[in-house]
């Protein structure tokens, strides 16, 4: 059975191009605007990895992930934060909230995949 990623950004085009390198690489994709959509689609579904952009209207990517991680069943999914952000004190905040990698934009999906792999376990 196929893995499910969440994949939350406000950029449709980012959503399209990171769903399209996941499901080449066999994974299934549920994808959301922003951290508000996201939460509403974390709704007892395994989810076994989430990708999400940093800065964000509605809810940022850094509460978002604050949020999922009191969820029970998302308390321990891997995140993966996918930004233009690269300052250290973004990237400790984002740890903090619970993020598990970084990848900076723009990306090569190559190495977005090979993120994705070390936390998910096949």
């Amino acid at each position: 059975m196929a893995k499910t990623i969440l994949v939350v950004d406000d950029s449709a085009s980012l959503r399209q191009v990171v769903s399209i390198a996941l499901k080449g690489a066999g994974y299934d994709v549920i994808e959301a605007c922003d951290g508000k959509d996201a939460l509403s689609k974390l709704n007892g579904t395994k989810i076994h990895l989430i990708i999400s952009d940093v800065n964000m209207p509605n809810m940022d990517g850094i509460t978002f992930v604050k949020e999922a991680k009191k969820l029970a069943n998302y308390k321990f999914t891997p995140i993966i934060m996918l930004t233009t952000e690269s300052q250290e004190g973004k990237k400790a905040e984002g740890q903090a909230a619970g993020a598990k990698a970084w990848v900076v934009k723009p990306f090569q999906p190559a190495q977005m995949l090979a993120a994705v792999s070390k936390l998910i376990m096949p």
